[in-house]
């Protein structure tokens, strides 16, 4: 770290922290040639992610959008928020982690189908009509036989 005052890049740590939510680092330092001590705040950076629509359009990855198809999803299910939030949380971490830049909305869906049929299979057939569209009776009763034949 470069010394704000004298602009040597020798400095040494002499005390850490941890910001009251966990966040932030921050840093005493003292400057091994001028001698002068100043304060440092260490972050995660987070690259923004954008999510590519079905029809081509890019937004801003919005975890709530994720969150609210999730809860419709679970109405008059027998889902607690806990469970909600975390596989909001490990679908969230699950793009983040993979250092892409854009993802597809296709893939965000599976991600949600995938931890839905672990939590609730009615929440899981109620988002997979809507995400996948279905049609007719017909297109409907073929997802509900892989349901059936994958237990």
């Amino acid at each position: 770290m470069k010394c704000m005052f004298c602009g040597k890049s020798d400095t040494k740590v002499l005390d850490s922290r941890v910001g009251e939510d966990g966040a932030i680092i921050r840093r005493r330092r003292e400057c091994t040639a001028c001698l002068k001590r100043f304060t440092t705040y260490e972050t995660v950076e987070i690259t923004p992610v954008l999510v590519i629509k079905r029809n081509g359009v890019r937004q801003a990855f919005d975890e709530n959008k994720i969150k609210n198809g999730i809860i419709r999803s679970c109405e008059k299910r027998p889902v607690p928020m806990q469970k909600i939030d975390e596989l909001v949380s490990d679908i969230k971490k699950k793009i983040f982690n993979s250092l892409e830049q854009e993802i597809s909305s296709v893939r965000i869906g599976e991600m949600v189908m995938e931890g839905l049929k672990e939590i609730d299979e009615v929440s899981y057939i109620r988002f997979a009509s809507v995400y996948r569209q279905f049609k007719d009776t017909d297109s409907f009763l073929k997802e509900l036989e892989k349901l059936i034949k994958k237990q």
